[in-house]
């Protein structure tokens, strides 16, 4: 049994209605706990069977500054580029516009403990992790 976590359940809600928007030309939403074909369709065309959606914005979900959010952004594309992983810019935005769009990045294959600690490195409170059903589930960090 999974020991219950540390994150207000308001933020965890929150995360849950979250629209976790992949941008360019693989553009797609994705929600929690509901099939996305697109998300499918990419994984077959990237030879891979997982995913995950990742922020380094706003540790822990408290409002951070831009310069300092733009930074960690950076570092995490860094992080990831030596993993060697490629990675689709993302955005998570809220439905009700109470809080700022978060750019993110989408990483094809990125497993779901590699995603857990490179998110850790971030000080993230969660991830959106999906495996070869292409179904994006919340993965609460803490």
């Amino acid at each position: 049994m999974a020991a219950p976590s540390h994150i207000d359940p308001v933020l965890i809600r929150a995360y849950r209605e979250t629209e976790y928007r992949v941008l360019g030309a693989t553009a797609m939403v994705l929600r929690p706990d509901i099939y996305s074909p697109g998300l499918s369709m990419l994984h077959l065309a990237h030879a891979v069977d997982c995913s995950a959606f990742i922020t380094a914005y706003n540790a822990r979900s408290q409002s951070t500054d831009s310069v300092i959010n733009h930074a960690q952004q950076a570092r995490l594309a860094g992080v990831l580029a030596a993993r060697g992983l490629s990675t689709i810019d993302a955005i998570g935005v809220h439905p009700s516009g109470r809080w700022p769009g978060e750019p993110s990045l989408l990483v094809p294959g990125l497993l779901l403990e590699d995603a857990r600690c490179v998110a850790a490195q971030f000080d993230q409170n969660a991830i959106v992790w999906s495996g070869a059903d292409a179904i994006p589930r919340l993965i609460l960090l803490r």
